[in-house]
Parts: C-alpha cells; sequence; structure tokens
C-alpha cells in the first residue's frame, strides 16, 4: 500500500458522550451536621419529657433519629446509580449501573432511534425515552425538567450528526 491511501474513519469517534447520577444536595458533612442538629434537639426534648415523668417517650426520641437516620443511608446508597449515554456514528449506547450494581446495557442504532419526550404542558418535561424497532427504553429520569430539555436537545444533536455519517478529513 502506498503513503496516503489508508482509510481508516475511526469508528470509536464519540459524538456524544454523558454521565448521569443522581443529584444529592446533602453532602457528608452536612449530613452529618444535620444528624447532629436532630439528635441534639430530640435528646434535650426526651430529658424534657423523661423529668416530666414520662419516661418511656424518651426512648421514641431515640427512634425516631434511627429512622431519619436509615432514611439517609438508603438516600445515599440510591446515589451510587449511573446511566451513560453515548453516540458515536454507528451505535448508540445506554448503560445503566443500578444502586446495587446490577448493570443493563442497550446498544441501538443511531440511524433508527428515535427521541419520544412526555411533556406536561406546565412542568415541561417529564420523560424521555429512546424508541428503535419497537423497543422503547426510558432515559434521563435522574434529571429535571429544564436539564432534560437541554440533554434532549444535545442528544437530539448528536443523532442527527450520526445521521449524516463519519466525516473524513484528510488535511487534519
Amino acid at each position: 500500500m502506498t503513503a496516503g491511501n489508508e482509510f481508516d474513519p475511526q469508528p470509536q469517534d464519540e459524538l456524544f458522550s454523558a454521565l448521569l447520577t443522581p443529584h444529592r444536595s446533602l453532602n457528608r458533612t452536612g449530613f452529618l451536621v444535620l444528624m447532629g442538629f436532630l439528635s441534639a434537639v430530640s435528646f434535650a426534648a426526651g430529658v424534657g419529657f423523661w423529668l416530666m415523668g414520662a419516661w418511656p417517650v424518651f426512648g421514641f426520641f431515640g427512634l425516631d433519629i434511627l429512622a431519619i437516620y436509615w432514611a439517609f443511608r438508603v438516600n445515599f446508597r440510591r446515589a451510587r446509580a449511573t446511566e451513560e449515554i453515548s453516540v458515536t456514528p454507528f451505535e448508540l449506547r445506554v448503560r445503566r449501573v443500578s444502586h446495587r450494581g446490577h448493570v443493563v446495557e442497550f446498544v441501538l442504532n443511531p440511524l433508527w432511534v428515535q427521541l419520544d419526550r412526555k411533556t406536561h404542558a406546565e412542568f415541561g418535561i417529564e420523560k424521555l425515552y429512546l424508541v428503535s424497532r419497537g423497543r422503547r427504553v426510558a432515559i434521563a429520569s435522574f434529571l429535571g425538567p429544564d436539564e432534560k430539555a437541554s440533554f434532549a436537545k444535545a442528544l437530539t444533536a448528536a443523532l442527527q450528526a450520526a445521521r449524516r455519517g463519519p466525516t473524513y478529513n484528510p488535511i487534519s
């Protein structure tokens, strides 16, 4: 083969890539501060009831702190879930990892995929779906309505670029 005759379109060039994770506004430090504050308030209220002679109530104040702690632990555990969406000229890949570590992967042809939106008049985009050959895959469930609109715009642009096909520029 002579120089300049090689053609390698780089089939792995990504047109779009997004890693979606659930938003959690409370970090570890905030959680510790909140739990400390709730524990102090609960303990003070429990001591007040104990001094009034209603000592069984003191135990219930401890149970509510345990319930709140358990709810936050479940919330933080669920925050480990991710969704990765990537588009190349040859495939659209959706990879979901649940909070338990279970992986589900969908590979679709970007030429046949349509982005379907379920929209509410007042709130905006509620759900996004990828539809291809009778399959309907829900995506971006972690995002809010405004973020879903921005995400849908970027994904639509990537799908249109994939439909145009790979470009080859021998100069660069």
